[in-house]
């Protein structure tokens, strides 16, 4: 089994932990927005040039001198319904069944309804493909400088480590999550907007979440 990374058109990772994740990846897969940005940083990443295994996207964003220069790894889709994350992510799941962990860089920075729409996906995703970033087959997180963010379906426990801050954000109004482990218990919020539940603290090593029923939630990790 190994690990894939999508890298995606929002701001490009400079911090250890992301570019780290990068160096090991087995796989590797560019949304078009990000291709031309991962060749000009390959070899200081890598020591060497390296190419991914798949540029996935419509091709709206990629010059055509580049996309006939490489069409051997390029991966058109044209159909509009889903962006390239989701395309790639798609992707990922029809064409390397030996990858258990996927990792999403670049999904944030630059477009704020780029950031919010592909940090939500993530929820999404427990819906279309059934992947919970816990307990699944692969796990998936987005990952950039700044947060690790993840999306659970159920009740759950994350070492988090004391003093670490943490929002929740679910769309689902219905939901009741009884935390532990925080500094503001969740207990008794109505989730009937993005921010109830965001800005927390970890008061604990471990913060124990409780749903009500299962739902999906998305979990940020700054």
């Amino acid at each position: 089994m190994g690990s894939c990374v999508i890298i995606g058109a929002g701001d490009f990772p400079t911090k250890e932990y992301p570019l780290y994740l990068l160096r090991t990846a087995d796989r590797i897969v560019c949304c078009d927005g990000a291709f031309r940005s991962f060749l000009r940083r390959s070899k200081s990443i890598f020591g060497q040039e390296r190419l991914p295994d798949a540029v996935v996207g419509d091709l709206d964003s990629l010059p055509k001198s580049i996309a006939d220069k490489y069409r051997g790894i390029i991966v058109k889709i044209d159909e509009q319904e889903d962006n390239d994350q989701t395309k790639s992510v798609r992707y990922v799941l029809e064409h390397y069944k030996d990858v258990d962990t996927i990792h999403i860089l670049g999904a944030t920075g630059k477009r704020e309804a780029h950031t919010l729409g592909n940090l939500s996906l993530l929820m999404e995703y427990t819906r279309a493909f059934g992947i919970d970033s816990l307990t699944s087959t692969p796990t998936i997180d987005i990952v950039s400088d700044r947060c690790t963010a993840i999306a659970v379906t159920d009740s759950c426990t994350l070492e988090v480590g004391q003093g670490r801050p943490i929002s929740i954000i679910t769309t689902d109004n219905s939901l009741k999550i009884q935390s532990d482990g925080l500094e503001w218990p969740t207990d008794d919020v109505v989730f009937d907007n993005l921010w109830k539940a965001t800005l927390n603290r970890a008061s604990k090593d471990a913060v124990s979440l409780r749903f009500s029923h299962p739902s999906m939630a998305l979990i940020i990790l700054e």
